[in-house]
């Protein structure tokens, strides 16, 4: 088994001060400053089976200073994540996000992947820290549904990957000839994203 990095790249929100009636009103730059993925698992809202949501990394009945609205404390989530993470934060603290054993690392801090590893099916593990299996447990990450979600990303690009190469080089019967052990691969990566789409079903 090997280590996959846990996400390939670290969210970063913009300086968005504006005044909005409600925080859902972030919606749409949050989806772009977390690239259309959760920012506690990284699924990708593509494969969504629900709307994603927006969460407050300190929750709201800790804030002191900041504001329910405030866009430096919104997270774009997949409703997994949202609804594991709730309203937890041992520290009742606006300005602690953890006392090393237990609480949150904001996932646009890039400590948060040193926290976490995938093994190559996408199975998410932690670093084997106190902090590390507090968030992996709080956050449900052992959830079948995020090493799903991130097989069929994967599959998904290797498909794209393909098709580009076949589309360079100027058809499949070229990319045959030059390497016929393609089509068992191209048919093993038909056959796993079939298996892994259905069975999003049971992740509604």
């Amino acid at each position: 088994m090997s280590n996959v990095p846990f996400r390939k790249k670290t969210p970063s929100r913009r300086n968005i001060t504006r005044s909005v009636t409600k925080y859902q009103d972030h919606k749409p730059d949050l989806e772009v400053d977390f690239y259309h993925r959760c920012g506690y698992c990284d699924a990708s809202d593509q494969w969504r089976t629900t709307w994603y949501e927006l969460d407050h990394f300190v929750p709201k009945g800790y804030l002191s200073t900041l504001s329910e609205t405030s866009y430096c404390n919104l997270v774009y989530s997949c409703r997994s994540c949202n609804n594991a993470k709730r309203h937890k934060w041992p520290t009742q603290c606006e300005h602690l996000h953890h006392n090393d054993k237990e609480g949150f690392i904001d996932p646009c801090d890039a400590q948060y992947d040193k926290y976490f590893y995938r093994d190559d099916t996408g199975y998410i593990y932690h670093n084997g820290t106190d902090l590390g299996k507090w968030m992996y447990s709080a956050l449900q990450l052992h959830k079948p549904r995020h090493k799903v979600l991130w097989a069929i990303d994967t599959l998904y690009h290797e498909i794209n990957d393909i098709n580009k190469m076949i589309h360079a080089i100027g058809g499949l019967r070229q990319i045959i000839s030059a390497n016929p052990d393609l089509v068992v691969k191209i048919d093993a990566l038909k056959n796993n994203y079939i298996e892994y789409t259905a069975s999003l079903a049971a992740y509604k």
